[in-house]
């Protein structure tokens, strides 16, 4: 038994209600978002690290001010 439909166009579209999209340019659009997506995630990726050795450096010990501490004198004065 053969098919009942064996025709391919030579375009092929996604039929819409009013309208149709060629496949090709379903493919650039979604080739497209995808690498955008993928280059984005990349430089997230970079600046979060970036971000944390930011935060390392500022939270060093070398570089917090010297907190004056009472001695032990004054406690048990007070």
């Amino acid at each position: 038994m053969s098919p009942a439909t064996n025709k391919t166009s030579p375009n092929p579209e996604l039929n819409l209600l009013l309208f149709s999209i060629p496949q090709s340019l379903l493919l650039n659009v979604g080739t497209a978002s995808i690498l955008l997506l993928l280059t984005a995630g990349q430089f997230s990726a970079r600046a979060l690290e970036a971000l944390g050795q930011a935060s390392e450096e500022l939270f060093r010990g070398d570089r917090l001010p010297i907190l004056d501490f009472p001695e032990d004198n004054e406690l048990k004065n007070s």
